[in-house]
């Protein structure tokens, strides 16, 4: 259980953080801008849940409990025989990918084939599901030079980058499921 009585600590003044195996670390460090950066998927994500409804608000909502999961993941670095520690780490699971994948899958269902790549925009509920997407591969990114140099648990690139996918779709379905795209016209203001 969490209890934060207190906000500020002033422990992070000199431009330290705390990592969640207690490590202090610069605040710039690569680890605190990839969880970082997935705190910021999931604010926008916030923005996004103004505009969903019903079934697509309750999977915003699951997908927005995996995030903080994610960021617990990262911030608390891989060690040797962790899961055997009385209370190991909370780390992504490959069923919490797969339960992506199978979304995607049934969403993508209801769609037409794309014919052109697709502009962001759309509905508002689009938009901001496309601002999510960048995000979160922006987020990827940052997750796969972290682990280019440093122990990281696979399946958080895994899940960032199914995530990106599952928000274009969902993005899609947004936009009366495709018919509203916005799509990309190459060379169109020459």
């Amino acid at each position: 259980m969490v209890v934060l009585n207190r906000i500020y600590t002033r422990t992070g003044d000199a431009g330290d953080t705390a990592l969640g195996n207690g490590a202090r670390v610069a605040k710039h460090a690569l680890r605190v801008q990839a969880y970082g950066t997935v705190d910021e998927t999931n604010a926008t994500l916030g923005l996004a849940r103004l505009h969903a409804a019903g079934t697509a608000d309750a999977a915003l909502a699951r997908i927005q409990n995996d995030l903080f999961d994610l960021g617990a993941d990262l911030c608390r670095p891989e060690a040797p025989g962790e899961a055997e520690a009385p209370h190991p780490p909370l780390r992504v699971a490959a069923r919490q990918v797969a339960r992506l994948e199978a979304e995607i899958d049934a969403m993508n269902a209801r769609l037409a084939p794309l014919r052109s790549f697709v502009l962001p925009g759309g509905s508002p509920l689009a938009a901001h599901l496309h601002l999510c997407r960048t995000v979160a591969r922006r987020a990827e990114r940052l997750v796969v030079e972290l682990a280019a140099g440093e122990p990281v648990n696979p399946q958080a690139a895994i899940y960032l980058n199914r995530l990106s996918d599952w928000f274009f779709v969902a993005a899609r379905i947004a936009n009366d499921d495709g018919a509203a795209d916005v799509l990309w016209l190459p060379g169109a203001n020459r």
